[in-house]
């Protein structure tokens, strides 16, 4: 390409170039790299300082950063003499050191660029856990980033991991450090959380006894089922714990940001372990709080698995519903639209999720959440008053007001994630992965809700927990 057409394609060509270089950057990986004092000091105070400050740098032909190493440096230096970066060249592996780093420099825009560029990462995979490495995120930030609540990207990782069930995150992955941060910056506050506050015991006292050794990690964990396995009356070992002090001494950071009152149906398994102050115990076992949530913030609730069914008695007379209730399908006399909501009841507060998966679709396939009151179930679901209603050309429709362009078509294998917000009574959808916004236009959807599809001929959609795997 022709010089003088594009000033950003023309200073790429000076990025650690020896030709138009006066000075060479050393650094921690002991590769050197090549930059222009004028550019590097106009770009950025702190090298501004560093090169013209009278001391030895500002006559030296070379400057040291014993610190970043120079995978990390030539991204500083792209976004210096360019004014921004490939996106690409962001990994998991490097995100925190480049913002860090950009911080140094005193380069707030990189910053701003790195924090939306996380943002969009997590969006993409915020439905794979196997993809989402917030944890590890997390765990390198804290270490790396001054701790305050007005941080833009260390907000996005405890948002992010948040909505993570605890149970979910292999040990390991999460540092107890990361782990004290994300239970202080969520405790009593109005955030949305999903991990039940006795399995935020749990893993705390897991990842504590982790930091101790293999043979205590494998005492405690026998020593405190989880909630699943105390519904199934399994049997529970009482053994002495080995190290016993030292667990109470791990522990001890994040005992004070978990919220016992929580947890007071499980309280005697709690106290036969002797890691946690008697008065804590006692405080909890003389506690009147009877109503409050077993999860903190804003709540977002798993529903018991048996009302993930669709509900015969609120169904369309040509709609048919099979394999236990989880799948509905369409007969082939349902030319037009009906509907049927499932079992569950959506009320109080708090965020609820769930998918539906379109196993075959048919002529405009739509999901959503409807009301019970005046609610038709023979007549499409969008075209009422109590309907709010995604279809697979991509509209919402409610009252027979159509908003457009919501998302991309879908069809066939598709998975829709249902996102309801009761706090805010707003909803929202993920579709394949990809998460959508609040549809705008429903700001105020009533205080009890269901889910809803609308089927006509060929259609057969499944309903089922909404999981991050």
């Amino acid at each position: 390409m022709m010089r003088g057409y594009s000033l950003e394609q023309d200073f790429k060509v000076l990025i650690n170039n020896p030709k138009y270089s006066d000075i060479t950057i050393l650094c921690r990986d002991e590769k050197n790299l090549y930059g222009c004092r004028a550019i590097l000091a106009a770009r950025s105070d702190v090298f501004d300082g560093l090169l013209y400050n009278g001391m030895k740098e500002s006559y030296e032909d070379q400057i040291f950063f014993p610190t970043i190493n120079s995978s990390e440096m030539k991204i500083i230096l792209e976004y210096i003499y360019t004014g921004s970066i490939n996106g690409s060249s962001l990994t998991k592996d490097n995100i925190i050191e480049v913002y860090c780093i950009a911080d140094y420099f005193q380069l707030p825009d990189l910053q701003d660029f790195i924090t939306k560029t996380l943002k969009n990462i997590l969006e993409i995979n915020f439905s794979n856990y196997t993809e989402n490495y917030s944890p590890e995120l997390l765990s390198k930030a804290v270490d790396a980033i001054m701790l305050t609540e007005d941080n833009i990207l260390l907000n996005l990782l405890i948002e992010e991991v948040a909505t993570i069930p605890l149970n979910s995150i292999e040990f390991g992955r999460l540092s107890i450090r990361a782990l004290q941060y994300l239970l202080s910056y969520t405790f009593e506050k109005e955030i949305p959380f999903v991990t039940s506050e006795y399995e935020v015991f749990r893993y705390s006292a897991i990842l504590a006894a982790k930091q101790i050794s293999n043979n205590v990690y494998k005492t405690i964990i026998k020593q405190i089922p989880t909630l699943d396995q105390i519904e199934s009356s399994i049997n529970i070992e009482n053994k002495f714990i080995t190290g016993h002090q030292n667990v109470i001494n791990e522990l001890e950071p994040l005992i004070k940001y978990i919220d016992f009152r929580r947890i007071k149906d499980q309280i005697d398994i709690i106290e036969k372990l002797k890691i946690i102050p008697k008065e804590v115990i006692l405080n909890i076992k003389e506690s009147n709080d009877l109503y409050i949530n077993d999860i903190r913030g804003i709540p977002i609730y798993r529903i018991n698995a048996s009302d993930y069914a669709w509900d015969e008695s609120a169904c369309g007379s040509k709609l048919i519903i099979r394999e236990n209730g989880r799948v509905v399908c369409a007969s082939d006399s349902c030319v037009l639209h009906q509907n049927v909501r499932a079992k569950m009841i959506l009320e109080n507060k708090g965020i609820f999720e769930w998918d539906i998966i379109i196993k075959k679709a048919c002529f405009y396939a739509w999901v959503g959440v409807c009301a019970s009151e005046n609610f038709n179930y023979e007549t499409f679901a969008g075209s009422q008053s109590t309907g709010w209603v995604l279809g697979s050309h991509g509209c919402c429709c409610n009252s027979g007001n159509w908003i457009k362009d919501y998302c991309p078509s879908f069809g066939d294998g598709t998975k829709i994630t249902v996102h309801l917000n009761m706090n805010k009574r707003t909803c929202s959808f993920t579709v394949n992965g990809i998460k959508y916004p609040v549809v705008s236009e429903w700001n105020n959807l009533p205080s009890k809700l269901y889910p809803v599809v609308s089927v006509n001929r060929s259609g057969c959609f499944q309903i089922q927990p909404h999981r991050k795997i």
